[in-house]
């Protein structure tokens, strides 16, 4: 494959069309495959070629194909997006035309992969050039896949085995990683609806489905909906495969910051073998209710943080902190009624800046909210009076 001849390639292309080979006609277009790498296939101008032995729309398919590894080959990623864009267009036709068949679905997720890399590629080769701005690629790439999408959604009359329907999961995949990535969450949620009403949820991949409970589970870390989010993401830890450690780590960044807003702290084994020992200081500041280890902490590690996106998700450990101080403080002084002072005194001695009375109550005010203190403040006799019977509830019960 690394040494044939154009012609050699085309009538390869027209058998695998010919022979409704999906598998076949996929390597022909995947920048996965090593015939990208021939020289005598990184042609400028393959168009006639095409024509003489391929039919529309597929000979302008793969001429776009070969116009794409010549702009590869000169490492042109704004010209290789343009004419993947060029390769997604063409087979779109075609495949819509496929009544109640889905043999082109491997074509599809080769093309579509490929469309998603160019487009990140050309974003980041036009911001080196200070043309655009960062996602104007990927934002049009995530059109050309919606128009897939709703191609493969709205297969309703084909039988099971033969509908397109199989390739939503994968579209929205693709989808999630452009949303993610040029901070548009929101265009996520038809997308969730989509899925989580179609009769193949379950049918899909594992390897699919564990992509796709990684990204609806981070979308519900940041919308607050923290058990969502840990049912989600403990799912794709668990079912991604175990020697994907680098996957099941990307997953953990995220994971970790849920289970401890939910009261579960790591342990420093799985911090090690995942390799992330940023967490480690942050665990114990959150578990010791040691306010100033974690302030530090989120300052040393900052970058690593912002880095994840998981910054703005840490910063509400400070309500689990303050939860732990004072719970502190109870078993300190072992009693009912506590004044506010000794919190004050707390959180000085922590290093808490310009605190006062009044901030200790709205701290103190939000955690009897949130459910983590049972009891109330007299603001008589400026005390907190806690319950009898567990007043500093398991967190894991109230978040």
């Amino acid at each position: 494959m690394a040494h044939i001849s154009i012609n050699q390639y085309l009538q390869l292309a027209q058998e695998a069309i010919d022979t409704k080979n999906g598998f076949g006609c996929r390597d022909l277009v995947s920048f996965r495959h090593p015939h990208v790498a021939n020289p005598k296939l990184q042609l400028l101008s393959p168009e006639e070629k095409c024509q003489q032995v391929l039919e529309p729309p597929y000979d302008e398919m793969f001429a776009a194909h070969l116009r794409c590894t010549y702009a590869v080959s000169n490492h042109d990623f704004i010209e290789a997006y343009k004419y993947q864009t060029v390769v997604v267009q063409s087979f779109l036709k075609t495949f819509q035309a496929h009544k109640e068949e889905n043999w082109a679905l491997p074509v599809m997720y080769a093309i579509t992969l490929d469309l998603r890399i160019f487009a990140n590629s050309a974003d980041q080769q036009l911001m080196k050039r200070g043309k655009g701005k960062l996602g104007d690629m990927l934002e049009k790439a995530a059109e050309l896949l919606m128009n897939c999408f709703r191609i493969c959604a709205s297969d309703t009359r084909a039988a099971f085995e033969d509908s397109k329907k199989w390739g939503m999961l994968f579209l929205v995949n693709q989808l999630f990683k452009i949303y993610f990535k040029i901070n548009k969450l929101h265009l996520c949620k038809p997308l969730i609806r989509a899925i989580d009403s179609s009769n193949f949820r379950e049918e899909y991949t594992m390897a699919q489905r564990v992509t796709y409970k990684y990204y609806v589970g981070r979308k519900a870390m940041f919308d607050s909906d923290f058990k969502k989010a840990e049912e989600f993401l403990s799912f794709a830890f668990l079912k991604c495969h175990r020697l994907s450690q680098k996957n099941k780590r990307m997953i953990l960044i995220y994971l970790l910051p849920v289970k401890m807003l939910l009261g579960h702290m790591p342990t420093i084994q799985l911090l090690k073998k995942y390799d992330l020992m940023q967490f480690a200081e942050v665990t114990k500041s959150v578990s010791e209710g040691n306010l100033l280890l974690l302030t530090e902490t989120l300052a040393k590690q900052e970058a690593f943080f912002i880095r994840c996106g998981i910054s703005l998700i840490l910063e509400k450990l400070k309500i689990i902190t303050y939860r732990n101080l004072f719970k502190k403080v109870y078993l300190l002084l072992k009693t009912h009624q506590l004044s506010l002072d000794v919190f004050l005194i707390a959180l000085k001695f922590m290093k808490v800046d310009d605190v006062d009375i009044g901030e200790v109550q709205c701290i103190i005010s939000n955690l009897i909210y949130l459910g983590h203190i049972k009891g109330y403040i007299s603001h008589q006799h400026q005390k907190l009076v806690v319950s009898k019977q567990n007043p500093f509830p398991p967190l894991s019960t109230v978040c």
